[in-house]
């Protein structure tokens, strides 16, 4: 069986995390999604909590300085002239050594645009209907509908900035993927079944 490097794209409340799970243990692939903030924070010398307060959101470095203030930063930090794109290259670099010693199932964070060199890499979109994500929010947040939306809204505005921003492609267009599918018509297990069914005829038979 060849190597598999399967990338998620995932709208809020669609069920991505549960799906990708399942997607590496049918591939037996390693599964990253929270998982790549370490490995970015272990690459940059950065701690790993400044990567968790501004994950797949656009203008890293400048919310560092906004809630932490300069002394976070090193005056060597300050030599090696980090920028936005550098704090995003550390993780960049997280994928690609990841991708290179096995294989992956990797949950957003540019990961399809990182790794789109690689021949054995298939990229998946999973949405779901508004109100089912809405519902799945309010279970997850405990809170009402009317907070579900907003939260909804906040974090994938956030996603699609930061997708466009270093992608150039458009987040959640059908056109920036390899299949887009909705969990809401099948469930997260025959999804699951249906995305790995793709993987196999795409990338596994070569």
């Amino acid at each position: 069986m060849n190597k598999v490097i399967i990338c998620i794209g995932r709208q809020l409340g669609c069920g991505g995390h549960i799906i990708a799970k399942l997607l590496a243990e049918d591939f037996n692939c390693k599964l990253f999604d929270k998982e790549l903030l370490n490995l970015a924070a272990k690459e940059s010398g950065f701690s790993e909590k400044f990567f968790e307060q501004n994950d797949e959101q656009k203008g890293f470095l400048k919310s560092l300085f906004q809630s932490h203030g300069r002394s976070v930063l090193t005056d060597s930090m300050y030599s090696n002239q980090f920028s936005q794109e550098s704090l995003f290259q550390f993780q960049s670099d997280a994928i690609s050594k990841a991708a290179q010693e096995e294989s992956c199932v990797f949950v957003g964070r540019c990961a399809d645009y990182v790794l789109r060199d690689q021949k054995n890499m298939v990229s998946i979109f999973i949405t779901a209907d508004i109100n089912d994500r809405i519902k799945a929010v309010q279970e997850r947040h405990s809170c009402d509908e009317e907070t579900a939306r907003r939260i909804l809204t906040r974090k994938e505005n956030a996603r699609a900035s930061y997708y466009n921003y270093y992608t150039g492609k458009k987040w959640g267009c059908a056109e920036s993927y390899d299949l887009c599918i909705n969990s809401s018509i099948l469930g997260y297990e025959e999804t699951e079944r249906q995305i790995a069914a793709f993987i196999r005829k795409r990338v596994v038979n070569d």
